[in-house]
């Protein structure tokens, strides 16, 4: 497969709403898509770094300079087997693995629409469509959180999943519990925990939590595995977990019961499935993760969570969760808590380059 050239644009999109997290909050995306074309195709990858490094080292500013500078200039222009390979001449570069997430997964959407088949065949998925749940940021108050909950349980989401931190954490989801008794419910801290928290967190155990996500360190799977010692809960492993290596160390100390598996963050669909089968083979539950991505990005993450692996409902919510107006057609949309796996080619959904263009704030070209 050779590639041609390569062509990154950053966009600027509104969220529908304020999204807030232990780190901090945000009202907007900075995304930065790719475009890699070859042969007579192209394919469409997302870059998930933020504008700023509270969920991590990597931003956007950061990703267009490692894209830019040493990644795209070496991958134009190459010849490679197949997606899997796309990055092994720049191989020497260390980290940013979200920067090379978004080329490596652009080029599996190339390689599929060579082959003419679908991305969710090419990667090994075969579920036509996957259960759902949806992401809830932090809320001003408790009436505001429990209306939130209500309206996402009326849309059908098989999990909710609440973000939490120091001051709002068990009370807070004691009252939701309450009010909601039967709901599938995951807390997330986003590493806003030490393990001196340890027997405050332990209270969590009587709410029926399906996990608790990455409450520790970013960086720490030592003290994950002595708080999971500590908690009936599972815990869940995000920010920890960013290859396989990092994960078979994580079974190995007993870090966490439950693996988020986010593409984005792991560098690829390649590494994200190595992830999987590890799972699988150690009887690991793993679901897919959200990073407020596109339509281009969702398309990715629903392909991946096709894997027989994923037993637990990911965070891939509709389209209009997030966007006013997404810039893929047909938009993403779920039906009694389930969202359709495409099977077109390719991603299986096209990119509006009329709405794209309208919201592109800079561009790169690469060419052979």
């Amino acid at each position: 497969m050779r590639i041609d050239s390569i062509l990154i644009r950053e966009v600027h999109m509104e969220l529908r709403e304020r999204f807030e997290i232990s780190s901090g909050a945000m009202h907007a995306r900075r995304v930065i898509l790719i475009e890699i074309s070859g042969d007579g195709h192209t394919g469409w990858g997302e870059c998930v770094a933020s504008a700023s490094p509270g969920y991590s080292y990597e931003t956007t500013d950061t990703a267009w300079h490692v894209i830019s500078d040493f990644l795209a200039p070496v991958v134009a222009g190459s010849e490679v087997e197949d997606a899997r390979d796309l990055l092994e001449p720049v191989s020497w570069v260390r980290g940013h693995l979200m920067a090379k997430a978004g080329l490596e997964m652009a080029a599996w959407d190339l390689e599929a629409r060579r082959r003419g088949q679908s991305l969710r065949d090419l990667v090994g998925g075969s579920a036509p469509t996957v259960p759902v749940g949806v992401s809830i940021g932090l809320q001003a108050t408790d009436e505001a959180l429990h209306e939130k909950v209500r309206q996402h349980v009326s849309e059908g989401y098989r999990k909710i999943k609440i973000k939490i931190k120091p001051g709002r954490d068990v009370g807070m989801l004691s009252e939701l519990r309450r009010s909601f008794p039967g709901t599938p419910f995951m807390a997330d801290a986003n590493s806003a925990y030490t393990l001196e928290d340890a027997d405050h967190l332990k209270q969590l155990d009587a709410l029926d939590l399906m996990m608790v996500e990455q409450p520790l360190s970013y960086d720490d799977l030592r003290d994950h595995a002595e708080l999971q010692r500590h908690l009936a809960t599972p815990v869940c492993l995000d920010e920890s977990i960013r290859s396989v290596a990092d994960a078979q160390l994580a079974l190995e100390l007993g870090s966490g019961r439950v693996i988020n598996i986010k593409p984005g963050r792991v560098g690829g669909l390649a590494s994200a499935k190595a992830i999987h089968d590890l799972c699988i083979a150690h009887d690991i539950p793993v679901w897919c993760g959200g990073m407020l991505e596109t339509g281009i990005g969702r398309a990715h993450n629903l392909a991946l969570a096709s894997l027989p692996g994923f037993s637990i409902p990911g965070d891939i919510s509709a389209s209009r969760r997030y966007w006013e107006r997404d810039i893929v057609t047909p938009e993403f949309d779920i039906e009694d808590g389930f969202m359709a796996v495409p099977d077109g080619v390719g991603i299986g959904v096209e990119p509006d380059l009329e709405l794209i263009n309208t919201l592109t704030a800079r561009t790169g070209s690469f060419e052979a």
